[in-house]
């Protein structure tokens, strides 16, 4: 008696975003509630985690020295890990999991691949010889709809969070240099994350469109539109998913909606990571295992 057919169920979900009305009672531009906690594991440079409804991700930075890259020798990078835990969703079992975590770590790839996103120039301490390099590690404890962007929110804020030891490189009367780290915790760089853009997913579930879908929605979409928008509403990567269909106008609309609920997205973190910046030490932590 409790259980109605896919095809109405669907047409239930269709109808609901006719009218800007969606089962759980938001319109169709509308997030759930977003939970940020940012310095939450010890042993990182940065550190974490965000829940978006159900999903739960947990994002570690660690900076450690290496060698610039040949075709940027003045710059830093960055490299992007992603671990899809088998008890977040059934089908991240086995092969499912590494898939999905390669498609994740690519897409994020190709958002931070311009010069605007992360300052790479500044991770650099020797050119052609020291760099800092950035290893994002991704982790999905729990999926409940909407990874890509609760993804973009976790490691925004943990590059918010990452602190870098400020190094002075010392140069002898025979031309050698040495690097010196600073000992002091507080002598430290901080990223700036001002242009590091959001990703925005928009579901297409009948003649409208969706953004921070749930899976029930998802399930009901043939066809999402991610965009990567910046603090300033400005697109860096656009990319498709999904086996349906997208028509032009469709895809202008799912950009326009993207970048002015990106815009709004990003006012809201930088907003909630600087007020748990300016608590320092007094903030309470709730922590990875609270």
């Amino acid at each position: 008696q409790g259980l109605v057919p896919l095809s109405e169920s669907t047409k239930d979900v269709g109808c609901c975003t006719q009218e800007d009305l969606r089962v759980d009672g938001r319109g169709c531009d509308d997030y759930r509630c977003v939970e940020v906690e940012t310095d939450v594991v010890s042993n990182t440079s940065g550190s974490a985690r965000v829940k978006l409804g159900h999903t739960d991700i947990l994002v570690g930075v660690k900076a450690e020295m290496g060698t610039p890259k040949l075709e940027k020798p003045n710059e830093g990078y960055l490299e992007f890990f992603v671990d899809c835990s088998a008890s977040a969703a059934p089908e991240f079992e086995g092969r499912g999991g590494d898939d999905l975590g390669t498609e994740i770590a690519n897409t994020l790839y190709r958002i931070f691949n311009n010069k605007s996103s992360i300052d790479l120039k500044s991770l650099c301490i020797s050119p052609r010889e020291h760099c800092w390099v950035l290893y994002v590690d991704v982790l999905l404890l729990e999926c409940g709809g909407n990874l890509f962007d609760a993804i973009s929110i976790a490691v925004k804020a943990a590059l918010f969070n990452t602190r870098i030891p400020r190094v002075r490189v010392l140069e002898d009367e025979e031309g050698s240099k040495d690097i010196e780290l600073s000992d002091d915790p507080y002598d430290c760089i901080q990223l700036s994350v001002e242009n590091v853009p959001c990703i925005v997913t928009l579901c297409k579930i009948g003649y409208r469109h969706v953004v921070d879908a749930t899976l029930q929605e998802e399930a009901c979409s043939l066809a999402s539109l991610l965009v990567s928008v910046t603090s300033k509403g400005v697109v860096t990567c656009v990319r498709k998913v999904g086996k349906g269909s997208l028509d032009p106008e469709s895809i202008f609309e799912m950009l326009e909606t993207g970048k002015r609920v990106g815009k709004v997205l990003h006012a809201s973190l930088q907003s909630i990571l600087h007020k748990e910046e300016s608590l320092g030490p007094k903030r309470q932590k709730v922590g990875f295992l609270g």
